[in-house]
Parts: structure tokens; sequence; C-alpha cells
């Protein structure tokens, strides 16, 4: 596995825990205060979270992951939270299987 895989993986997990507690602000806001609108948060959301779906689904086949721990991290972007604590220990156990190239060495 590259280290690109596990990088794309990190930025849209935290990419995406940031709107979705922007969204859960603005749900708030729209239902207990009655102000606002949610729909452009929830767009821009959506298409996120689409992204960090297929870049969870790459990096848990080239890990290869049991579906149930899939399952697991597709279900931490859904939790508000959630994917700031689960991010840094996938990332963790997705580190070790990162494979450097070799180095270059320069001949003199």
């Amino acid at each position: 596995m590259k280290q690109n895989v596990l990088t794309r993986y990190r930025v849209m997990a935290y990419v995406t825990a940031i709107w979705l507690l922007v969204f859960t602000v603005a749900i708030i806001a729209k239902y207990g205060f009655e102000t606002g609108d949610t729909m452009l948060i929830s767009q821009i959301h959506g298409v996120l979270f689409i992204v960090y779906v297929v870049f969870a689904f790459d990096l848990g086949s080239k890990a290869k992951w049991p579906f149930g721990k899939l399952l697991w991290v597709l279900a931490a972007g859904c939790i508000p939270f959630a994917s700031f604590f689960v991010e840094p220990k996938v990332s963790r156990e997705a580190r070790a299987l990162v494979t450097d190239p070799a180095p270059v060495t320069a001949k003199v």
C-alpha cells in the first residue's frame, strides 16, 4: 500500500468530520432556534461523505480489512466526533502496511 492512499483517507476523514460538525450545528440552529437554512451545508457534507466512503473503501481493500472493520470506519464518518477518535487508530494500524520504495542512491 502506498502512503498516498493513507494520506487521502486521513484528509477526507478530518474534512468530513468537520463538515459533519458544521452540519450538526446548523441542524440544531434550524430546528432548535428556528434560524438558518441547511441545504447548502448538507449538500457539501453529502458530497464530501461520498468521497470519504470511496477513500475508506480504497484503504480498506488495500489493507485487507474484514467487512466489519470497514463498516465501523464508515459508521465513524456518520457520528459527530467519532472520526476524531477512529482516524488516529486506523492510521496507526495502516501506517505499518505502507511500503516505502527503496531509497534512491546516487552512483558516483
